[in-house]
């Protein structure tokens, strides 16, 4: 790709996502991680770990999303949460639930975890089962939401919503309730990376996303000073593509467990782009000077109708990996944006997806070596 201005953003990242590993008990069949995937001889060490954490706070973040893979598969873990700490960042850990045990997660909060984020996969056993492709998935988490509220740490639950669960919404509101969770993430599910190879047996239908809306509205309103309810609605039946990561470069960063550093978490999915890696480069310098972190900052790499929209400041032309994935050019206007000429066919393909009747899921797997 041509090298663009550099550091055209004045913003400074508040959170980064530390990818610590990429190995994972679960196999979830919509997972964001790369279909590709990086072993365990290639995830960075503690110390460096550690000094990331530093560069990180030294550059003004201020949390740090601990996440995987699976994270509690780190034997380190614990050493990893109290350097967090150390650097005054907010730890926040991101987690399947399995790896732990009440011992251990009184240990991570005596070295200073500050809050849970628990994934579900469904609320019935059966589903919960089939959407982690692990057994006895939903008692583990169940038990897990027990040892975080006898423990007095805040918890979030995680629930990636489609077709097969979206009808649940209310029992998934119901049980963030019960197990005292302080915040809810209504994730619907996108189409990245293993999502995209299940979309026939994950679209939702266009009257579970209208339905989904109105639930959400009303519980938000219900549960008011009780439960915080974040909604991640479908990208394709909606006017306006979401405000991706706040903005290319703008908030946030992911680190890769090798250290390759990327504005997103599917930004490896656009050709061209060079990720530097902290074993090599500076955090600081990877953020303010990068060809990768610079791509998409501002709006000079806009093409129409993005450039002359009076929303280029609202949702920063949506999504960049997505506009790679179906325009085929990571500059164009995502397509789920009703202003792109590619609108009406991406929403004629997720209603013929919508109305498959597709059960059948490829599993999440680690295809590099160990």
């Amino acid at each position: 790709m041509n090298a663009v201005p550099q550091n055209t953003s004045p913003l400074l990242p508040i959170a980064m996502l530390a990818e610590l590993t990429y190995r994972c008990p679960l196999a979830c069949p919509y997972c964001s991680n790369p279909l590709s995937m990086s072993g365990r001889s290639s995830e960075l060490p503690t110390e460096i770990w550690v000094d990331v954490f530093r560069q990180a706070a030294e550059l003004g973040i201020l949390h740090l999303h601990l996440s995987g893979g699976e994270p509690a598969s780190r034997r380190d873990l614990e050493e990893l949460v109290s350097a967090a700490g150390e650097h005054g960042l907010y730890s926040n850990l991101i987690t399947s639930g399995v790896g732990l045990t009440e011992q251990r997660l009184g240990e991570l909060k005596r070295r200073g975890l500050d809050h849970v984020q628990l994934s579900i996969q469904g609320v019935d056993h059966a589903t919960a089962d089939k959407f982690s492709g692990y057994k006895n998935s939903l008692a583990r988490k169940l038990a897990v939401a027990e040892w975080v509220a006898r423990l007095d740490i805040p918890l979030t639950l995680n629930a990636v919503m489609h077709r097969q669960n979206l009808d649940r919404l209310e029992d998934t509101i119901e049980l963030a309730v019960q197990l005292g969770a302080r915040r809810l993430e209504v994730a619907t599910v996108q189409f990245h990376g293993w999502a995209e190879q299940n979309r026939g047996a994950l679209m939702p239908t266009r009257e579970q996303v209208r339905q989904a809306g109105e639930i959400v509205r009303a519980a938000r309103e219900r549960l008011r000073g009780i439960l915080v309810i974040d909604y991640v609605p479908a990208d394709y039946y909606a006017r306006f593509p979401k405000a991706c990561m706040g903005g290319w470069g703008a908030t946030s960063m992911n680190v890769a467990p090798d250290g390759a550093v990327l504005p997103c978490h599917a930004a490896h999915t656009i050709p061209g782009l060079v990720f530097e890696n902290v074993q090599e480069r500076s955090l600081r310098d990877i953020w303010e000077a990068s060809e990768s972190f610079n791509a998409f900052r501002g709006n000079e790499w806009m093409q129409e109708p993005c450039r002359s929209c009076e929303r280029k400041h609202v949702d920063f032309g949506g999504c960049r990996c997505q506009a790679m994935a179906l325009a085929g050019d990571a500059r164009a206007t995502d397509p789920a944006c009703s202003l792109s000429p590619l609108h009406l066919d991406l929403v004629a393909a997720a209603e013929r997806d919508a109305a498959s009747q597709e059960t059948e899921l490829v599993y999440r797997k680690l295809t590099s070596p160990a």
